[in-house]
């Protein structure tokens, strides 16, 4: 059975770090992504990468986030930097197992058909 589950969340003070793994299980999967929700706002896509290691990345992280993945062990990661109260969200780990090959359909949620459970992030000011 497919599984994502998210770790590495936590409190952390504005400009601090954290770093977020997603272990994949059950299959491979060409694209991962990671999505934020923050409360009382709409999921927003933050960061993908592909089965060639290409990443996407929303306005929001660029230069701040950085997505990795290792194929071996079905990991992907997300290394936030500079992190603002604005980044306070819960943190979810998307994964396909389909290759996407327009740049658009990283940045949708229906892409992803496999979703783990969240971890939250909280960046106090």
């Amino acid at each position: 059975q497919e599984q994502l589950v998210e770790s590495g969340g936590g409190l952390v003070q504005a400009g601090g770090s954290l770093r977020l793994s997603c272990g994949a299980s059950g299959r491979t999967f060409s694209t991962m992504g990671w999505f934020r929700q923050a409360p009382g706002k709409e999921s927003e896509f933050v960061a993908a990468i592909n089965w060639s290691g290409n990443t996407y990345y929303a306005d929001s992280v660029k230069g701040r986030f950085a997505i990795s993945r290792d194929n071996a062990m079905n990991t992907v990661y997300l290394q936030m930097n500079s992190l603002t109260p604005e980044d306070t969200a819960v943190y979810y780990c998307a994964a396909d197992p389909a290759r996407q090959y327009y740049t658009d359909y990283y940045f949708r949620r229906e892409t992803y058909n496999y979703w783990g459970p969240g971890t939250q992030v909280t960046v106090s000011s």
